[in-house]
């Protein structure tokens, strides 16, 4: 890190310390060195320190990466003045995040809010976009008053109902875990129609055997810490986005669980 860091920088050393809190003595230095080098972090700051934020932020991550997207569909945009969910599949964990708000938030003149990982509030340059998900105790309320918030407004909502990205599946495609149900409860609660999203892309096949092998073994999603190589490897990709017909907020009805409607959706994702 330079001497006087620009505040958009990310530190992933004092990251990782400021989370582990008390155990933090438990690591050893050298080992989180080798992860700022893992990560890339000297090349992610370089971009960082433009200090772009919103939805510019996303755009000139995708120029900086030299990523382009073909995007199908996009007459099933809507333009009414309501506000919409856009659930999409979650591919590669990192580029398809800002690619989303790339091409919806140029579409939408930059109303979108994205529910994430509290980890990527780290990146100030994206965190005006986000409202937290996965706080717990106390700090859970807070998060669900921020989700109530953001929906009560006008922005359109970005969501990986998966929660994890894509995975090798037993069947041996590449698939999202089974979608969580918070985002149809979210639906019928604020009266949003679903934009379905199909994001068609993979990571890496050692990305799928690490991410394998934690399940076999019951660790940790130790595959998380690959996300940003991943992402560092895919410079100069071309990715498809395909966008689907609004799902209507009322056809979520009692027919069927949310659970049950969640994993309905993926599949009309997965079918565009």
């Amino acid at each position: 890190m330079p001497a006087n860091p620009s505040p958009y920088e990310i530190d992933i050393e004092d990251i990782i310390l400021k989370r582990l809190g008390r155990w933090s003595w438990c690591v050893p230095r050298f080992l989180l060195h080798r992860l700022r080098d893992f990560i890339h972090q000297d090349f992610i700051n370089t971009y960082l320190r433009q200090g772009r934020q919103g939805v510019d932020f996303c755009t000139g991550t995708m120029e900086y990466l030299g990523v382009s997207i073909s995007v199908e569909g996009r007459e099933n945009l809507p333009h009414d003045g309501r506000s919409y969910i856009f659930a999409s599949n979650h591919p590669l964990g990192a580029i398809d995040g800002v690619a989303l708000g790339s091409v919806l938030g140029q579409e939408y003149d930059g109303e979108i809010v994205y529910l994430v990982n509290d980890l990527l509030m780290n990146l100030r340059g994206l965190a005006p976009l986000c409202v937290p998900t996965n706080k717990i105790g106390r700090q859970s309320r807070e998060s669900s008053r921020l989700i109530a918030q953001a929906f009560q407004g006008k922005r359109h909502a970005i969501l990986f109902p998966a929660g994890l990205c894509s995975r090798l599946q037993d069947d041996g495609k590449v698939s999202d875990p089974p979608w969580k149900k918070s985002f149809i409860h979210l639906s019928r609660q604020h009266r949003r129609d679903v934009v379905p999203i199909h994001f068609i892309a993979q990571n890496s096949p050692r990305f799928y055997r690490v991410a394998r092998w934690c399940k076999r073994l019951h660790l940790p999603n130790l595959a998380m810490a690959l996300l940003p190589d991943e992402m560092y490897r895919a410079q100069g990709s071309h990715f498809t986005l395909r966008i689907g017909k609004p799902i209507p907020w009322q056809t979520f009805d009692n027919s069927q669980t949310p659970l049950q409607w969640a994993e309905r959706v993926k599949d009309t994702v997965y079918k565009l």
